[in-house]
């Protein structure tokens, strides 16, 4: 089963924001340095069966308080919610009710989540700086060589390289020296019911098609959802999984009979695997193409979380390569943006379908290619040490 979690600090929330593996993709890819919306939300694209969101009242409760009204019993949005997540989840209804009467209120979540009070602006420059950075490249290289079998394993299970795996860990927690201590109970109760923006109808489902995910896990005894440490956005262990993700995209690596995030350094490497090669990751190709783009690239700028051109139409707008029918070339491909908006700049590249992969781990392409350089960093370290 899965074992109590610790994750994410509040010292380091706003580096780590735009990073988590979640399980539904709602929005385009935001690559708002430090967005909240970055973070919480990339995960896969499902049917929701937690309870239709109507908009809540503002959050007026003081920190410490339940969701409970006068008389002690659920609120009324809340008790509506338990009954449709014991049918949905098919849990019991004594169940929902009893873990949902022990949450409280997290001011502090609320306030992490709150919209920003004006623009930011978007610097791939700043970002990059936070995470392709010399303690995470000599921290990545010392956890490659410690987990170097488990690794070789899973790079071959499942075709995604050892160096990718790698940087996604690093990047969310640092290989575990991050990992926070918000009750998740607690964060994911606060998101789904008191949301601070009552206008994102879409980020309160969301969270409460998540917190339906928690309780069912608690249910099943693979987590205590009392105990559960996490991200003031409800993310656990080494890899930032969602409790969606946990659901659908965590395995057993160690081969122990269950899955621990946070102790279990093979469960995590092997997950992460996991997660990218279902939202198609492809063997064998790099994340970005060897593409020189013609001077009209941010025409040529969709986004999005899926790649669209084939390589001809690409040729036909003027780009081109030196590679000769390489593997890329039968690919779908998309063209990023990577700006710097100060100076109303930015640098364009061409991903691969492995590059998209990694923005359903977050929809964000300065995250993305944050991956892609700390992973090549880390493996031509590990090639001069060897």
């Amino acid at each position: 089963m899965f074992k109590p979690v610790r994750l994410l600090q509040v010292a380091i929330a706003a580096a780590l924001l735009s990073s988590c593996a979640s399980s539904q993709t709602t929005e385009p890819p935001s690559n708002a340095d430090n967005a909240p919306d970055a973070t919480t939300s990339s995960p896969p694209a499902t049917t929701s069966s937690a309870p239709p969101v109507t908009p809540p009242t503002a959050a007026t409760d003081r920190p410490g308080e339940g969701f409970l009204d006068g008389t002690g019993k659920l609120q009324p949005d809340v008790q509506s919610y338990a009954e449709e997540v014991a049918n949905s989840r098919r849990v019991p209804i004594a169940h929902v009710q009893d873990l949902l009467s022990s949450a409280r209120y997290n001011a502090t979540v609320a306030r992490l989540m709150a919209p920003g009070k004006g623009k930011v602006r978007r610097s791939w420059a700043t970002y990059r700086g936070r995470f392709v950075e010399p303690i995470r490249i000599k921290a990545g290289v010392e956890f490659w060589q410690e987990h170097r079998t488990e690794l070789q394993a899973v790079e071959k299970q499942y075709g995604v390289p050892a160096s990718i795996i790698v940087a996604i860990i690093g990047v969310e927690t640092l290989y575990g020296r991050h990992t926070g201590d918000f009750s998740v109970l607690d964060a994911l109760s606060t998101l789904a019911f008191r949301y601070p923006d009552t206008s994102r109808t879409d980020r309160i489902q969301l969270f409460r098609d998540q917190l339906a995910d928690f309780i069912r896990l608690d249910y099943d005894k693979e987590l205590d959802a009392r105990h559960a440490r996490g991200s003031y956005a409800g993310a656990m262990g080494l890899p930032q999984f969602m409790p969606g993700s946990l659901v659908r995209f965590a395995v057993d690596g160690d081969h122990d009979n269950r899955i621990d995030l946070h102790g279990s350094p093979a469960d995590a490497i092997a997950s992460v695997a996991n997660f990218l090669r279902q939202h198609g990751w492809q063997p064998g190709l790099p994340v970005f193409a060897p593409v020189t783009l013609p001077g009209n690239a941010k025409s040529l700028v969709k986004g999005g979380l899926e790649p669209t051109y084939t390589w001809p139409e690409l040729q036909s707008q003027g780009a081109q390569t030196v590679s000769a029918d390489a593997p890329w070339q039968k690919a779908r491909l998309g063209v990023i943006d990577l700006v710097e908006e100060s100076r109303n700049t930015a640098e364009y590249r061409v991903g691969t379908p492995n590059f998209f992969a990694i923005t359903h781990y977050n929809r964000s392409y300065f995250y993305a290619t944050s991956v892609a350089e700390l992973a090549d960093a880390i493996r031509r370290r590990m090639l001069s040490t060897s």
